[in-house]
């Protein structure tokens, strides 16, 4: 089990400890729900966990296959919807930093859609996921 320590800071802030690494990181209300857009919102952070979860099982994928992806991009898109106020859909890309054959590209691209942050999500989320092959950009 993993514990993580937030403290709401007044002016709809939040910063959150990490409890076994320490490390912080602060959020902030967006603009368009009365807060300033200074950081990281919650639902900011929802996004971005599954953008970098999708690239960590890949990692352990490409570890697997003895493929290097360093150097790998995802792009995040979020859409929120009101009543009531949540994630709509969250649009995840994948670059791969080079061309992978297809029996790799398939291998990693399958990992991609095996991330344990998809796996919780509500499924009222709409997730689209692609992920490119340099070689068919």
């Amino acid at each position: 089990m993993v514990r993580i320590t937030a403290t709401y800071e007044g002016r709809l802030r939040c910063s959150a400890i990490h409890g076994p690494s320490g490390d912080t990181i602060t959020t902030d209300a967006p603009v368009d729900n009365h807060g300033r857009g200074a950081a990281f919102s919650p639902t900011d952070l929802v996004a971005t966990g599954l953008g970098t979860c999708v690239a960590t099982i890949m990692g352990i994928a490409a570890d697997r296959l003895e493929v290097d992806l360093s150097g790998m991009h995802v792009d995040i898109a979020k859409e929120m919807t009101s009543n009531p106020r949540r994630i709509d859909r969250l649009q995840v890309e994948v670059y791969l930093p080079r061309s992978y054959d297809d029996d790799t590209f398939k291998q990693l691209k399958r990992a991609a859609y095996g991330c344990p942050v998809q796996e919780s999500l509500h499924p009222s989320v709409t997730v689209d996921l692609t992920v490119y092959n340099r070689a068919s950009e």
